[in-house]
């Protein structure tokens, strides 16, 4: 289940068939913008915390009034605003914004936040998510064998860096529930060789489901999902790349570069849709590389980017600052 609400504030309903010129994060499967909190479960426990926050990621037309009218929603239900970061799309006339807010002293609980906030903010069209942080991300990462992103994931969730819980881990190769093992994960080896797609993700689904999963981290897993599987998560599963995407894409990305000669090698991380490599961007880097650089040397270089950069995405994802505008993200500091 969801850990969010989405909605907006003129209460006409708008179905997947409409042409809308704004998507947000976690649109809601078959639906375009989702008005109630039905179907969206309370987390069955609470974090801890010493200062509780909530967010509201918010994304509409940009005009007069729209800052104001959503502040002074949050000051005078007792919120107290400690971020705020916005961007206007010039060509597009897009407003994005990002507000935090502790939520010690704020008026309205969990259940009603949401469609409260959509009957007070009128006269605006607000495509929004609206999150409290008290609730983790519950988040499932799916490997096949190779462990350097895994290792890196796992040390920031051991460290707890993250507001986040992991219920299991899914590999489609044995090789790394020895990892999962030290950090006292659940492993669950789900093979596809000789299988259909239907019956590997019906597994998925079922295991999903029970444990409530939020979000999906694919630490090179290196199966390719189903349209019926990204749909279902949309916007709700990310992946590294090991290239700078859109060069190099396919199997052996570093050895197209080695044989290209090129001077910089980088990694890619973002969201994963029915079309292979091509989901939004949420952050890459590059390292520099020379003619002394062997193969091997350019892979040792690229699998160290690629876990900082798929921390990196993961972090902004579970930190709440990351917006959809069509096929491009919108990652506030």
């Amino acid at each position: 289940m969801n850990e969010f609400f989405l909605g907006h504030s003129d209460h006409s309903e708008h179905t997947e068939h409409e042409n809308l010129p704004i998507t947000t994060e976690e649109e809601a499967p078959r639906k375009i913008i989702t008005l109630h909190a039905s179907g969206v479960e309370r987390p069955h426990k609470p974090t801890l915390q010493s200062s509780p926050t909530a967010v509201l990621l918010i994304s509409t037309p940009d005009r007069p009034g729209v800052i104001a009218a959503v502040t002074e929603f949050i000051t005078r239900h007792g919120g107290n605003i400690i971020y705020v970061n916005q961007h206007v799309d010039s060509a597009e006339f897009i407003l994005f914004m990002r507000i935090e807010f502790e939520t010690r002293y704020f008026d309205l609980p969990y259940g009603i936040a949401s469609n409260t906030f959509m009957e007070e903010v009128t006269g605006h069209k607000l495509y929004f998510i609206f999150r409290f942080n008290s609730y983790p991300t519950r988040m499932a990462i799916y490997v096949s064998k190779t462990s350097h992103c895994l290792y890196d994931l796992l040390s920031h969730y051991a460290a707890k860096d993250w507001n986040v819980r992991i219920p299991f881990i899914i590999g489609n190769h044995p090789e790394l529930e020895d990892v999962a093992q030290r950090f006292r994960i659940p492993f669950h080896h789900i093979p596809t060789e000789g299988r259909s797609h239907e019956e590997v993700e019906q597994e998925h689904f079922e295991l999903l489901k029970t444990q409530k999963i939020n979000l999906i981290v694919l630490a090179r897993y290196m199966q390719i999902l189903s349209p019926f599987f990204t749909e279902s998560y949309r916007n709700k599963i990310i992946n590294i790349h090991h290239s700078f995407l859109p060069a190099f894409a396919g199997p052996k990305p570093y050895h197209a570069a080695y044989e290209r000669g090129v001077k910089l090698i980088g990694a890619t991380s973002h969201y994963v849709t029915s079309e292979l490599d091509a989901g939004p961007i949420i952050e890459q880097d590059t390292v520099r590389v020379t003619h002394r650089d062997t193969l091997k040397d350019l892979i040792r270089k690229g699998q160290e980017l690629e876990k900082v950069v798929l921390s990196r995405a993961v972090e902004k994802r579970l930190q709440h600052k990351i917006l959809l505008f069509k096929n491009k993200t919108i990652v506030f500091d």
